[in-house]
This record gives structure tokens, sequence and C-alpha cells, in this order.
């Protein structure tokens, strides 16, 4: 299973098309929790993905505990917020880890801080910002998932010039 990034009521859909675009780009899949603030057939999804949004592996999940139900009991859970202590440089990926983000606006309910408070880790930035970019935090802990060698036959394909395999057909589920 590859790796998968979870937005968590995502409101901008510039930055879930440039997640997807990302998601494509690395072989990772990208799972849609709870309220969209946008229409998934938008003309600003497509614009933002490109031509790479069909080729996207990607589910909508009703809310986050449909989510944690279609999950394996073991899944790797990481959470990522600007409020977090540890660094995501030090979080244990895992090849089929799922790297979890909230909204642009409200970031992870504070209720998911306190159930997984074991499993946050934030990017660390400026004291005067205040956060980054939704797009921005995604592709970089996708990376660094990658450099910390959970995905070595990725990182073998891309360092050698060549194109990682992406699927031809959408493979889509909702639940």
């Amino acid at each position: 299973m590859p790796l998968n990034v979870v937005l968590l009521n995502p409101e901008i859909p510039w930055n879930t098309g440039n997640i997807g675009r990302t998601c494509v780009a690395v072989g990772a899949t990208l799972h849609l929790v709870g309220k969209l603030g946008f229409r998934i057939e938008s003309k600003e999804i497509r614009r933002a993905g490109l031509d790479y949004w069909p080729n996207l592996r990607w589910q909508h999940h009703k809310d986050f505990d449909a989510f944690l139900r279609a999950l394996p009991t073991d899944a790797s859970l990481l959470f990522f917020s600007a409020k977090a202590k540890p660094l995501f440089w030090n979080a244990p990926y895992e090849r089929d880890s799922f790297l979890i983000f909230g909204s642009e606006s409200k970031g992870l309910p504070s209720a998911l801080h306190r159930q997984f408070r074991n499993r946050f880790y934030r990017i660390p930035i400026r004291p005067s910002a205040r956060s980054l970019n939704l797009s921005t935090a995604a592709g970089i802990v996708l990376y660094e998932a990658m450099r910390s060698g959970v995905m070595p036959a990725v990182l073998a394909t891309i360092s050698a010039g060549r194109k990682p395999a992406i699927p031809r057909r959408v493979r889509h589920t909702t639940r």
C-alpha cells in the first residue's frame, strides 16, 4: 500500500488540486474527509491538478469516524499541525502511513489533538509566521517520508530520471 495524504474538511480547491497533483507524482493516495469547501468537479480543482487529476487515486470519506473505520486496525496515523511540539523529521514514517492535515482555516480539531496527542508533528517555521500553506506543508511532509526511506523504489526511479509509474485510470471510491 502506498503513502496516503488525508485532508480533513479541505476548503480551498487550489490546495486540494495541488496536493492531488503531488500525490500522483509520488504514487500516494489522497483521502478527502468530511465536508469539502468546493465541488470535486469544479474547474478550480482541475486547473490546479492540471492533467494529473484523472490519474489520482482518491477516496472521499463522510467524516473522520468513517475514515477510521475504513482503515486497518494497525494503520500508521501521523498528524501535522502548527500546534504540535515534535518535529516532522522525527515522525515514524512507514510505507503506508496516513499523513493527516486539517483544514486551511481551522487546522485539526482539538478532540483529535487530545485523542492522538503522541502522533502529532510540526514543520518548523519562524515565530512571525502563523502557518504554511496546506499544499506546501503536504508536499514537504510527503517528500520527507520518501527521503526517510519508506519509498526507495519511487526515489530510485525519480533519481534515475525516469517517470514513476502512474495509474492510467481513475481509482476513486466514496465511503
